[in-house]
């Protein structure tokens, strides 16, 4: 399947149009129109090659919505003109214990991510969402349910399972009192989920500038990190912190914030973090932890309960020639929204 995205040729150039072919159907795949495609962080970092070299010329992106338009011939669970998503990952061995345990993103093999990976099978390069197709084997389609907006539905495939998983593993519910550190594209999604769960949520900013906004999604305010007066009388006052952070930074501000078996769970930096003391942790059984996305079923989990508490990610739409300028923004500073691209116009491009 011929197709076209945009590509990064190398870590230090623009993303450009790129035309490209897409694997012919095996019989469990799934072929989707894409229709939105989000912007996540990462994507910025991995085209940057902050995380290692990558494999250029490299397609980013992995949170995808778009509409079937072919099947292979054991495909059982959907049929042409199904709404649907895809992820971080699609792929894993799906033979070991953590994918037998629906935690393909611990695969003891190695999952595949969407984009940047050999192919399990080809050992081609993956490529992700930033394109007018994919071809994704039927385990890791996932269903888009009816009552979502599909144009703001992407951000949900990272952003919104990035968040929920730790929410839900750390039993998140009525009473909760979760921090979230950062309002950006994983710090909003933070703030939705666990208000819907029933937690009292505060945001943790270096400022009060976005204190609006985070009432509008729910939170009780915003704990500023700089107020050293306002940080010493919040201590002790939180059952967990969602770390969204996406650089390296320390920890050390924020652990006493916990209270007795708290947990701080890091889902925003990938790399190295600046050395904390372990004081605060020994003297009140504190954790610091870390998260990485989530397993297919838990990400269907997440889609269908957005779907039931109607929550969407706050994104500005934009067009695929926009990306460099998206990246330009995400670089100078974060943001409470997301950024979803309308793929419909990537056949405008040159």
């Amino acid at each position: 399947m011929k197709t076209i995205g945009y590509a990064a040729h190398s870590s230090d150039a623009n993303m450009v149009p790129y035309h490209f072919e897409r694997r012919d159907l095996r019989d469990n795949d799934v072929a989707i129109e894409i229709l939105y495609s989000g912007i996540c962080h990462s994507d910025l970092h991995t085209v940057n090659g902050d995380w290692g070299p990558q494999p250029y010329p490299l397609v980013p992106g992995h949170e995808i919505v778009g509409r079937v338009i072919e099947v292979g011939k054991d495909v059982k669970n959907y049929k042409v003109g199904d709404n649907v998503a895809v992820g971080c990952m699609v792929d894993s061995c799906q033979d070991c214990d953590q994918c037998h345990n629906h935690e393909e993103q611990f695969c003891r093999n190695g999952m595949t991510p969407t984009y940047g990976a050999p192919d399990r099978i080809s050992g081609y390069t993956t490529q992700g969402g930033y394109s007018k197709h994919i071809v994704v084997r039927e385990e890791f389609v996932l269903s888009v349910p009816d009552k979502l907006d599909i144009s703001k539905a992407a951000p949900i495939l990272c952003a919104g399972i990035t968040t929920y998983s730790p929410l839900r593993n750390w039993n998140v519910g009525k009473g909760s009192r979760v921090g979230v550190i950062g309002l950006g594209g994983l710090g909003h999604m933070a703030v939705k989920l666990a208000v819907a769960m029933g937690a009292e949520v505060t945001v943790i900013s270096r400022s009060t500038n976005k204190e609006d906004q985070a009432k509008e999604i729910g939170a009780k305010g915003i704990l500023a990190s700089t107020d050293e007066a306002a940080m010493e009388k919040a201590a002790s006052s939180f059952d967990l912190i969602i770390d969204t952070v996406p650089v390296k930074h320390t920890v050390d501000a924020y652990v006493p914030l916990l209270d007795v078996n708290g947990s701080l769970v890091i889902v925003g930096q990938v790399g190295p973090m600046d050395g904390f003391m372990t004081w605060p942790m020994i003297s009140g059984r504190r954790r610091v932890a870390g998260s990485l996305i989530g397993g297919i079923k838990e990400t269907q989990e997440v889609l269908d309960f957005c779907a039931e508490h109607n929550i969407h990610p706050e994104c500005k739409m934009i067009n695929p020639d926009e990306v460099n300028d998206a990246f330009a923004h995400l670089k100078d500073g974060d943001v409470a929204y997301r950024f979803v691209m309308d793929m419909s116009k990537l056949e405008n491009a040159a």
